[in-house]
């Protein structure tokens, strides 16, 4: 299947690039559209601490049973009028795709139940955890684990599963050695290489596998990639300006999806999501301030300036004073996404007024959040689209955010001290001295990977 290139944003009018509306909202069976002019709540939730085991799965499924109806009461509740429920199996129910398919139509049926009983409106996104890793591993894209994947795909879309996505690995082994030296050619090698390679072989066959079973391809995220990077900032273990430059890099590794094919929404893990929706126009999930349940970042107001969906990342189903984890995280979805509604319910200057309330309150105080402010991230995609190949793409989102960040500092909007301003020196000089042809720096990093087995990616 051929990629789908593009060449332009999807927006003109910056004031256009706004939470809740997309260019290409997408519309369920049930009548919610995703990106339609209205913002709602994903709610993700896990399991508490146990062992999952044939022995231990119906342990699993009450759990599950559980925390759906506990959300789709206080969905009720506080009349909320549609939400999404993402279920991200864990590697057991992916290893065992008919334990993931369980779980995943536990989930619907209580989903039915609600729909049918008292019209609450939900969507199930269903994000198989991608076990490609390990010494045991054959192949990205053939053998068990590749197979495993894939019947959870199958299973999971035919059992009810509006939503198809998942944190894709590919790269991912040599993206880990990238962070801990800070080698920014290894990270974009791991991304632009090794990722776009995976991601082109893995969403032809998701996006197959939707067009079979009349769920939606949605979308990728870079978790493993972007994350990482911006966990380990937050502890001061690399510099920001490094976690900001991978963030933004990630972008092109996770719009090879809606290249494919992908419909969205994008994950909400994946902040490098206002890149492809700024490229693409496709509807986006985000997390920021009530990700904290999950892990910390410096990105909790920013991140909610265009998304479509507000979500939480996870929560394990533990019991708080107020009730379990999984519906507390919930509410603070339900009122976040409220507010901004109900800004957008007054017109649009209040709609933008709260957006650059959310940008602004972030935007100086880390590169990470810098360049994921809406005007930073649409001059950003307005040039990444004029270059062409992934290799030199990504080249370019570093040098961009380089620029961006360099820039933002001189005039006084970005605060960096003098560690990180030595550091993004290094690295934009490191990023513009790569060579220009792609084949040219594989053959180059081919050196630097001798014990990694590029094999197993076709190289």
């Amino acid at each position: 299947m051929a990629r789908q290139s593009f060449t332009k944003t999807a927006y003109e009018n910056p004031d256009d690039f706004i939470y809740g509306k997309s260019p290409y909202p997408v519309t369920l069976r049930n009548n919610m559209a995703i990106g339609g002019g209205e913002i709602y709540p994903e709610i993700n939730f896990t399991l508490p601490p146990m062992l999952i085991t044939k022995d231990s799965m119906a342990e699993v499924v009450r759990n599950y049973r559980e925390m759906m109806t506990g959300i789709c009461e206080r969905a009720r509740e506080l009349y909320v009028p549609g939400f999404v429920v993402e279920i991200e199996t864990l590697p057991p129910m992916t290893f065992n795709p008919e334990w993931g398919i369980e779980v995943c139509k536990t989930v619907t049926d209580v989903i039915k139940e609600y729909e049918a009983r008292y019209g609450v409106k939900c969507a199930l996104r269903i994000t198989p955890n991608d076990i490609r890793e390990g010494s045991d591993l054959e192949h990205m894209w053939h053998g068990r684990h590749w197979d495993a994947i894939l019947k959870t795909f199958e299973g999971c879309a035919a059992a009810g599963a509006d939503f198809l996505a998942i944190e894709s690995v590919g790269g991912k082994e040599v993206h880990d050695e990238a962070i801990m030296y800070c080698d920014i050619k290894k990270s974009i090698f791991a991304l632009s290489v090794l990722g776009c390679r995976d991601m082109e072989r893995l969403w032809t066959e998701i996006v197959k596998i939707a067009d079979r079973t009349g769920s939606v391809a949605s979308g990728d995220t870079a978790c493993g990639f972007a994350n990482t990077a911006m966990v380990l900032a937050d502890k001061k273990y690399i510099p920001r300006v490094f976690a900001a430059a991978v963030r933004v890099v990630s972008a092109v590794r996770s719009l090879v999806a809606v290249e494919c094919g992908a419909k969205g929404p994008h994950k909400d893990c994946g902040y490098e999501g206002v890149y492809v929706k700024a490229i693409t126009g496709t509807p986006i999930s985000m997390e920021g301030r009530t990700a904290a349940c999950a892990h910390l970042s410096p990105v909790g107001n920013i991140a909610a300036c265009v998304a479509d969906l507000w979500s939480n990342e996870s929560i394990q189903n533990i019991k708080l004073l107020s009730g379990m984890a999984p519906v507390v995280s919930f509410e603070q979805l339900i009122y976040d996404c409220r507010l901004m509604n109900t800004a957008a319910a007054k017109g649009h200057k209040s709609a933008l007024f709260l957006r650059d309330l959310h940008a602004d309150s972030d935007g100086d105080l880390d590169p990470q959040a810098y360049v994921l402010r809406p005007d930073v991230v649409l001059a950003i995609s307005n040039e990444l689209v004029k270059t062409e190949g992934d290799y030199n793409r990504s080249k370019k989102a570093a040098l961009l955010a380089f620029s961006h960040m360099q820039k933002a500092h001189d005039e006084g909007l970005l605060l960096l001290d003098d560690k990180e301003q030595t550091w993004l020196e290094t690295l934009a000089y490191t990023v513009d001295n790569m060579p220009k042809d792609a084949g040219e720096f594989t053959e180059e990093m081919f050196g630097e990977l001798e014990n990694t087995d590029l094999g197993k990616y076709d190289l």
